[in-house]
């Protein structure tokens, strides 16, 4: 079953799965909510910087109805209401519903609330919980999920993480795989992926990013505007952390300062990317927020044949300041299989001088790729052998990883294979947070020196 590395383990494991081709439109997963107008394809995310307002989002397929949500603290009773905005775009010569998106603002930490979009007989009724306030013992669960597709072993992924206990999804880019299609199939397939998705992002917030399928540039079709859907169907709280584009942004959340990067925008020095990155950084306070996550599409580090070396662009840049601040956890997807690294940096390599291996390094971040959700181009299960130094574990298998964050000082860390309809923990890690862990060891060593001198 295990072959070992260098250092690291490659599982040999070979699942049974089902076909990597997309759930037929008239599954029932697609079904389209009964009555007239009645909304679908209802998401929430993050809606401000800490943690205390969502964005409502949701499509009327007729007309534009009502962009209103009325929400509050018991089922049914709503008494508090939002107004939203609406929009809609075309693609080719699909035109798409009449897209929703509302702020609700001004809510209490640790709460639940409930609430309905739309009037009538067509109105849906859904919930969600609010985060604990941002303090540095704040206990919470992400889930982290990339590359979902829409296919049986994508919807496997979905239902074994909503068992998982994650309380907030960080997704790692390439939503749909619409860009698959052709014509006016790209934005059914769009329209198919929001009903699928929504059992559990209209419950929790889902913090979005953006891989390869969502630029969609196809120029056969006149379609030449870079991310056109995923912009008009999935809205950040960009404006809240200082950011000029949607596609990167930062919010805190419980103990979590999370920040997510675009691979496929500019972000070499002095763009706009850049530029927000470097000033970010310094608004992060462990003190407050001690666990540093970065969210991106396409892995830095990658022992995969599958997209080898093509986040080796965004390392020359961005490496350097990630170990400077301590990152914890870099969670990429892109590659259609599972990898975790040790905690290793290469930042003495150059075009001309420098050791060209990657060395353990403490203050690095680990870095994690779970690009195996399910979607139609199947697993990616050409590792190189042997398999490197700085690879601690890799499989190609369907699943999605869970980060529980128990205190300041430590996290449980899982990655679950979708195995013949089970949930698997296979790959199971503690790690101490880069901020604390050295804290403490400094001041136990500082006691200990006090204590000697006495």
């Amino acid at each position: 079953m295990w072959k070992m590395g260098m250092l690291g383990l490659t599982s040999t494991f070979v699942r049974t799965q089902w076909p990597a081709a997309d759930i037929p439109l008239d599954n029932k997963v697609f079904a389209i909510p009964k009555g007239y107008n009645a909304p679908q394809q209802v998401h929430i995310t993050q809606g401000d910087y800490d943690g205390k307002a969502v964005i409502i989002s949701w499509v009327t397929p007729d007309e534009p109805g009502s962009s209103t949500v009325k929400y509050g603290v018991s089922e049914k009773s709503y008494d508090f209401s939002a107004e939203g905005t609406v929009t809609n775009y075309t693609f080719y010569k699909y035109k798409s519903g009449y897209i929703h998106h509302c702020l609700v603002d001004g809510l209490e930490y640790d709460s639940k609330y409930y609430y309905k979009v739309e009037e009538g007989d067509s109105s849906r009724d859904f919930w969600f919980q609010t985060p604990p306030k941002i303090d540095p013992d704040a206990s919470y669960t992400f889930g982290i999920i990339g590359d979902l597709g829409q296919t049986y072993n994508s919807l496997s992924t979905l239902e074994h993480y909503m068992k998982s206990g994650g309380q907030s999804v960080l997704f790692a880019g390439d939503l749909s795989y619409a860009d698959r299609y052709q014509y006016d199939d790209v934005g059914t397939r769009w329209d198919s992926w929001g009903r699928l998705v929504e059992q559990s992002a209209a419950y929790q917030p889902w913090i979005w990013s953006a891989g390869n399928h969502e630029i969609e540039y196809m120029p056969e079709m006149d379609e030449v505007l870079p991310f056109k859907s995923f912009l008009h169907r999935f809205v950040t709280p960009y404006t809240a952390s200082k950011s000029t584009n949607p596609l990167w942004y930062a919010i805190r959340r419980a103990s979590a300062h999370i920040i997510v990067l675009s691979s496929y925008s500019p972000f070499v020095k002095y763009t706009p990317q850049w530029m927000w990155l470097r000033e970010e950084l310094t608004r992060v306070n462990r003190e407050k927020t001690p666990w540093l996550i970065v969210v991106m599409h396409v892995p830095i580090y990658n022992s995969n044949a599958a997209h080898y070396m093509e986040g080796e662009s965004m390392r020359a840049v961005f490496e350097s300041w990630f170990v400077r601040s301590k990152v914890d956890f870099i969670f990429a997807g892109h590659v259609h299989a599972y990898e975790r690294s040790y905690r290793i940096s290469n930042l003495h390599f150059n075009v001309s001088t420098g050791d060209r291996y990657p060395v353990p390094d403490k203050s690095a971040p680990v870095y994690l790729t779970v690009g195996d959700g399910g979607n139609q181009e199947g697993l990616a299960g050409r590792f190189f052998d042997p398999q490197p130094d700085y690879s601690a574990f890799r499989e190609a298998s369907y699943g999605h990883s869970t980060l529980e964050i128990r205190n300041r000082t430590h996290a449980f860390y899982h990655w679950n294979r979708n195995d013949d309809g089970k949930p698997v923990t296979t790959d199971s890690v503690i790690f101490h947070n880069q901020y604390w862990a050295n804290n403490l060891r400094r001041r136990r060593h500082l006691k200990a020196r006090e204590h000697a001198s006495h």
